[in-house]
């Protein structure tokens, strides 16, 4: 039988409660928390059948790193989506494909993130590379708010040559890099899309830049040269975001 994980935080556990309660096997909350916020969890656990408990504060500590406002359901892991899952996803889509590309974000906070941002967006997958990659861990899945629920997630194997194929699909893929001399502003970013940010600090590798069909950047009229990626995302998705509607 597959291990139990952690999945801590309000958005968190609700949004699986929401998405996919076959995967819960309890749910953990505060002793001695009665508020509307966790009385809204236990509800939506007791409608799905599944077990609600009262723990003591060190044992929700332990399993959430201090930091899962008094709720934590212990979950079978989901299922993890595959490069194949990515084509089928791309067929059966009734909308111009909006992607995201994570290529070698390592942060787990910044991971969650954008997640959250890329969900909000309306985003239909969140594309990265299997190695040099933050992994869906519960702090990922704990800043995400929920999204790390409902939102595939797919690590791919070679990066550059998914982002091949997704260009054989008709998918435009536009990187985003500080020396392009295209703003975000500038860009069409309407049609069929796969938005690649690079890792903190160093950017996109050389081989996803190659595969890139065009670059942008953000401007920036400040002293700061750069934004933390997280953000930067959601600077650009909300602008596609802005033209697309």
């Amino acid at each position: 039988m597959a291990k139990l994980e952690a999945v801590y935080g309000l958005h968190a556990v609700q949004a699986l409660l929401k998405s996919a309660p076959h995967r819960v096997n309890e749910v953990m909350v505060l002793q001695g928390r009665q508020d509307q916020r966790v009385q809204k969890v236990m509800a939506a656990a007791e409608k799905a059948e599944i077990r609600v408990r009262q723990a003591s504060r060190k044992e929700l500590d332990k399993l959430g790193d201090g930091n899962h406002q008094g709720v934590v359901a212990m979950a079978f892991p989901g299922q993890l989506h595959d490069e194949k899952y990515l084509y089928q996803l791309m067929e059966s889509l009734r909308e111009v494909p909006f992607l995201l590309v994570l290529d070698g974000v390592t942060d787990p906070h910044n991971l969650g993130a954008c997640l959250r941002t890329a969900e909000a967006a309306g985003v239909h997958a969140v594309i990265a590379p299997k190695d040099n990659s933050a992994t869906l861990t519960p702090t990922a899945r704990k800043v995400s708010c929920g999204a790390a629920e409902v939102l595939p997630y797919i690590p791919v194997t070679n990066l550059a040559r998914c982002l091949r194929k997704l260009q054989e699909l008709g998918v435009w893929v536009i990187g985003t890099a500080g020396e392009a001399t295209q703003s975000v502003y500038q860009q069409d970013l309407k049609g069929p899309m796969a938005l690649v940010m690079g890792a903190e600090g160093p950017g996109m590798r050389r081989l996803t830049r190659e595969c890139c069909d065009g670059l942008i950047n953000i401007p920036m009229a400040g002293e700061i040269s750069s934004l933390n990626v997280s953000v930067a995302t959601g600077v650009c998705l909300f602008e596609a975001v802005r033209q697309r509607s």
